[in-house]
C-alpha cells in the first residue's frame, strides 16, 4: 500500500519538521523550480515513444477486481505492455487466473511481504524502461496510460509520474502532496477527520490548487509511472514500510536526488476501494501508525530529538486505539474543495509549469 499522513485510503505521511525549525521539507518541491543540472542519466523525453512500458500490481486475494484491472488496462494504452502480479500469498485464484492471460506474468514473493518490498521484486523481474507499480483496484480511463508516457516528453527529470484519482463516487482524491512537517502532520493527524478543512490537512494535501499538471513532494503510491533510472538510482522501496509511507519516503528521496515527481491530472484512474485492507482493518490501522512511527522517528533521530519523540510516539499509539474504535479517525480527512470536481481545462499545464519543464 502507501503512506498519507493518517488517511487510510493508500496515501500517507507523518510528521517531518516543524514550520521553524527542520523545515526544509516542508514546501520543498512545490517543485516547479528547475535547477540546471540534470540527474544522472536524465535523457531527452523524444526517446520516450521508443521506450519499454511494465505494469506492476501487487496483488493479495484481489478478487475480481483484478479483471477491471487487467480489462481497463486493454483501454488505457495504444503501447504492448508487459504485466507483473507480484502477489503476496493470494488464496482466492485469482492471480492465477489472470496470470494465463496473454502477457500477464506470476511473481511469488514467498509470502505476504508488504507492499513496497513486493513491488521491488515486480520491478527486478522486467527490464522495462518505465514501470507502473498500482493497486489492483484501480480502474484505467481510456488512454490513461498514453497520457501519462506522453508527459514523460515534458518533464524530462521526471522520476515518477501519477495521474488524477477518482474515488468510486467521482470525488477527486488528493494524491500530489507536500511532504509532512511536524506542524501540518500534527494539524492534519488531530483534527482531519472532523474538520476536514483544516488548515494543516488543506496545506500537506494540496486541496485548494486546482488540479493541474505539475511537481508534488510526493505521490500515492496507488498508482505511479516510475522511471527505471530513477527507482534504481534511489534503491526502489524501502522495504522497512510494510504498508503505508512507502511512497511519501520514495518521493521524497528522488526529490533528494534531483529528479521531479509530476502530477498528471489528464491521466485518470478510479481507485475502487481497497481490495485487501479493508478485509484487514485492524492490522492496517496498526501498519499505517507504525510507518508513521518510522517516518517520523527517522527524521528525528538521536538523544536530542528523544523528547520529541515519545510524545509523538503517545501521540500515534492514542490515535491508534481511536481509529480501531471510531471509523471516522481511521479514514481521515475527506476531499473537499476545488480537487472535487475536475475542471474542463485541467489537462493544460498552468503557465508556470509550462515555463519549467523542458
Amino acid at each position: 500500500m502507501t503512506g498519507t499522513a493518517f488517511d487510510n485510503e493508500r496515501s500517507t505521511g507523518d510528521e517531518r519538521s516543524t514550520d521553524d525549525e527542520r523545515s526544509t521539507g516542508d514546501e520543498r518541491s512545490t517543485g516547479d523550480e528547475r535547477t540546471d543540472a540534470e540527474p544522472a542519466g536524465a535523457g531527452s523525453g523524444e526517446a520516450a515513444a521508443k521506450d519499454t512500458v511494465a505494469v506492476v500490481a501487487v496483488t493479495f486475494s484481489p478478487g475480481s477486481s483484478l479483471t477491471g484491472f487487467l480489462d481497463s488496462l486493454e483501454q488505457a494504452t495504444d503501447r504492448e505492455v508487459e504485466v507483473l502480479l507480484a502477489d503476496n500469498g493470494s488464496s482466492d485464484g485469482a492471480p492465477e487466473a489472470a496470470a494465463r492471460r496473454a502477457g500477464v506474468r506470476l511473481i511469488s514473493t514467498g509470502g505476504n511481504v508488504g507492499y513496497g518490498r513486493a513491488a521491488n521484486a515486480g520491478v527486478a523481474a522486467t527490464s522495462a524502461d518505465w514501470v507502473v507499480v498500482a493497486n489492483p483496484d484501480v480502474v484505467w480511463e481510456p488512454g490513461s496510460l498514453d497520457e501519462l508516457l506522453a508527459a514523460t516528453e515534458r518533464w524530462p527529470r521526471a522520476g515518477s509520474l501519477g495521474p488524477l484519482i477518482r474515488q468510486p463516487d467521482g470525488q477527486v482524491y488528493p494524491s500530489a502532496r507536500a511532504l509532512p512537517t511536524l506542524g501540518r502532520g500534527i494539524g492534519h493527524a488531530v483534527c482531519g477527520w472532523w474538520w476536514p478543512s483544516n488548515p494543516w490537512s488543506a496545506a500537506y494535501r494540496r486541496e485548494n490548487s486546482e488540479p493541474t499538471e505539475r511537481t508534488a513532494d510526493w505521490l500515492s503510491g496507488s498508482c505511479l509511472l516510475l522511471r527505471r533510472q530513477a527507482f534504481e538510482s534511489v534503491g526502489g522501496f524501502d522495504p522497512a514500510y510494510f504498508m503505508y509511507f512507502e511512497d511519501v519516503d520514495l518521493g521524497e528521496r528522488l526529490a533528494a536526488t534531483g529528479w521531479l515527481n509530476v502530477y498528471v491530472p489528464a491521466a485518470a484512474v478510479t481507485h475502487t476501494g481497497s481490495h485487501a485492507t479493508s478485509r484487514h482493518a485492524s492490522a492496517m490501522t496498526s501498519a499505517h501508525h507504525h510507518s508513521a512511527w518510522l517516518y517520523f522517528s527517522r527524521h528525528y533521530p538521536g538523544l536530542r530529538w528523544l523528547p520529541l519523540r515519545l510524545v509523538v510516539r503517545l501521540g500515534l499509539a492514542v490515535r491508534e486505539q481511536l481509529s480501531l474504535r471510531i471509523g471516522g479517525v481511521s479514514a481521515g480527512a475527506r476531499p473537499h474543495g476545488k480537487q472535487r470536481r475536475l475542471p474542463e481545462d485541467s489537462n493544460r499545464m498552468d503557465n508556470a509549469d509550462k515555463g519549467k519543464a523542458g
